[in-house]
């Protein structure tokens, strides 16, 4: 049997804050929570409200476009799950997991499997084999983007066989192996029962609103995930792409730009993502203050989604000249050696 490698240790640069700071930072508020969740809710809600009153009742490309508007918004599901995931929306501990289940739901996410996942995501963000959930160089194309523009039917089709897979208790992969220990069987449990109850309860959902004649709610429940990925493409992928990989700062490896307050908030606020890995318990909401605090320290940041694209597509177009090749942000003088070191 091949011996386990010894636990890796990265000694992570992050911009100085003082502890009084970070303390601030840290604090989780029930109602910034429940604005940030109920607030998305209601905004998915209303979209998948419209979808449905607009069957039946106006020109069929209305509704199309409808249905594309409530997926483009379901879409960010994800990114709540994220921020559940790692318990810091809502200062009264508890409120995190009915959320985390409605999210999870909503969206056909498997929030046990993300969880342990994302754990050594960030614990070795962008250090294979020990992360593993974010690989460089990050796949992208203009095909890809379009498929997922739209309608996906292959993602959906990726998402169900992987909740099959699930719910019959299949894991396999040297990553799996990872996120899911021998020793500890309850994370593998935890992530079953969630799989089984994802299909079950949306398969109860279809075939109740099918025999009751309501044709629209399984658009908006079942299928509206797979459906407007657009927006969220282009907000998340701008995280890692092209930046460099095995260095111990959050600084080369994370990207960070300026949204406006209406992406920001269906991103949850993961624009800001090199302070979201510098300091993973500070809640979302509290991201925008982070910056502000330590932006001196950190690389230029761009405005809006169009100048990181122009700036990841000429990444990708050098790397198919030099594959080796891996974008390194400019780092203000002060902290190059604090970096380096």
């Amino acid at each position: 049997m091949r011996e386990k490698a010894p636990p890796l240790r990265i000694q992570w640069y992050r911009s100085p804050v003082s502890r009084q700071q970070l303390s601030e930072l840290n604090r989780r508020s029930d109602l910034k929570g429940l604005l940030q969740s109920v607030g998305f809710l209601a905004v998915l809600a209303a979209t998948g409200t419209a979808v449905v009153l607009a069957a039946g009742r106006t020109p069929w490309p209305v509704v199309v476009l409808l249905v594309w508007l409530h997926g483009t918004v379901a879409f960010f599901l994800i990114n709540a799950v994220h921020e559940l995931v790692h318990d810091s929306v809502f200062r009264t501990r508890w409120l995190n997991r009915p959320f985390l289940w409605i999210f999870s739901f909503l969206g056909w996410h498997n929030y046990a499997g993300f969880w342990a996942s994302h754990t050594e995501h960030h614990k070795y963000t962008l250090h294979p084999p020990d992360d593993q959930e974010v690989l460089l160089p990050v796949p992208l194309s203009l095909g890809g983007f379009l498929g997922r523009a739209f309608f996906d039917p292959l993602y959906m089709w990726q998402v169900l066989r992987g909740s099959v897979r699930r719910a019959l208790g299949i894991f396999s992969g040297d990553w799996d192996s990872r996120i899911y220990p021998p020793d500890q069987p309850q994370l593998r449990r935890r992530s079953v029962n969630w799989a089984r109850f994802l299909l079950l309860g949306h398969a109860a959902i279809i075939g109740v609103s099918l025999w009751m004649g309501w044709w629209m709610v399984p658009v908006v429940t079942a299928i509206a995930p797979f459906c407007g990925g657009w927006l969220q493409y282009l907000c998340n992928n701008t995280q890692h792409a092209g930046l460099r990989d095995q260095v111990p700062d959050f600084r080369l490896c994370c990207r960070t730009m300026y949204l406006n307050p209406v992406f920001r908030f269906l991103y949850w606020h993961m624009n800001y993502h090199t302070e979201h890995h510098m300091y993973a318990a500070v809640p979302c909401y509290n991201l925008g203050k982070l910056h502000r605090l330590i932006k001196d320290d950190l690389p230029p940041t761009p405005h809006g989604l169009l100048p990181v694209w122009r700036q990841i597509i000429q990444i990708l177009r050098r790397q198919k000249q030099d594959p080796q090749y891996q974008y390194t942000a400019p780092l203000p003088q002060k902290s190059v050696a604090a970096s380096a070191a």
